[in-house]
């Protein structure tokens, strides 16, 4: 096959699954809600069951309730009659995941775990197969046929599958009021979960590294401070530590490209005053925010203690980069 084939193959795989998510979308979204009315308030977990590729997706699943704060773990289908099914307590909603809707596995367990008392979710992918008669709700995962060219490989079912478990996952977030501060205390460990809950604090310039200059100084003097400590500005400040402005690197700049004696002018002159400032305790990912999400960007930024105005140091853009999380 020559290339062009290649590619349309590979695009037409694309669209055609797509496709298949856009018309399930208004077919499912009943029945997503009632799922989450037999979950949303459940105190124990829930078990995510399915062989093969839909066990797969059932893993999938189970991992990203977990990451939103809901219990979640798979079962696999198979090994549940040999023990596994001691994870359950009496109530804990099963999502059953088959794309023929007659796996023997799960047709097995179904007595099973109508003794556990356990409410049944499938997540069926023929609507006129015997598990759909014995849910309690089911979603209805049918696929006009698979993308593959041979219209037999699981790839639109699977897709389809695992976007109905998002859908799910997506209104328990919306319900709860599920935030970024509570998926970082899920995720610790990880660049996302890092990046969400490191503070300014964390990666500012103290204010022993920061030029420090008083309003009546010579333009000189914040030359002078700023090359001793290269920091890309100059706080301004009162006797207080209380912060009256910045002077930055672009206004020497502007300073010396108008002809400025820099031993006549001072500070009052060329800085910019009741700057912008960020408190040492936001997140960094407000602050980055506060910096590039505005007509003219800022590459330092003055950090404060708390909601007044007494100088912590300076956060610079380059530091926020190079931490390697933005």
């Amino acid at each position: 096959m020559t290339n062009s084939e290649l590619k349309i193959i590979a695009s037409q795989i694309l669209r055609e699954e797509g496709q298949e998510l856009i018309n399930a979308a208004d077919r499912v979204q009943d029945n997503v809600v009632q799922a989450f009315e037999i979950i949303k308030d459940h105190p124990g977990k829930v078990v995510i069951c399915g062989m093969g590729k839909s066990g797969l997706v059932a893993q999938k699943i189970a991992a990203t309730l977990c990451s939103i704060g809901t219990k979640a773990v798979f079962l696999h289908a198979a090994e549940a009659v040999h023990g596994d099914l001691g994870i359950y307590a009496p109530g804990d909603p099963t999502i059953l995941i088959s794309k023929s809707g007659a796996t023997e596995e799960l047709m097995r367990l179904i007595p099973i775990l109508k003794e556990f008392e356990s409410p049944l979710i499938g997540i069926i992918g023929n609507m006129k197969s015997p598990l759909v008669d014995q849910m309690d709700v089911v979603l209805d995962a049918s696929v006009k046929k698979e993308a593959d060219p041979l219209g037999i490989v699981p790839t639109s079912s699977t897709t389809l599958t695992m976007a109905i478990g998002d859908a799910l996952a997506a209104v328990l977030m919306g319900n709860r009021g599920f935030n970024h501060e509570d998926f970082a205390k899920l995720h610790p460990a990880g660049d996302l979960g890092r990046r969400l809950r490191l503070t300014v604090a964390h990666i500012m310039q103290p204010i022993k590294n920061v030029a420090v200059v008083k309003i009546n100084d010579s333009v000189r003097k914040v030359v002078i401070e700023m090359t001793e400590k290269p920091q890309g500005g100059a706080l301004v400040m009162d006797g207080d530590s209380m912060l009256l402005g910045i002077v930055t690197e672009g206004d020497l700049r502007r300073c010396l490209a108008n002809n400025g004696d820099i031993d006549q002018l001072k500070v009052t002159e060329v800085m910019t005053s009741n700057p912008v400032y960020i408190s040492k305790d936001a997140l960094l990912k407000d602050a980055v925010t506060l910096m590039e999400d505005r007509k003219s960007q800022i590459s330092v930024l003055p950090v404060v203690n708390g909601n007044g105005k007494s100088c912590a140091g300076l956060l610079r853009l380059h530091d926020i980069y190079q931490t390697q999380l933005f």
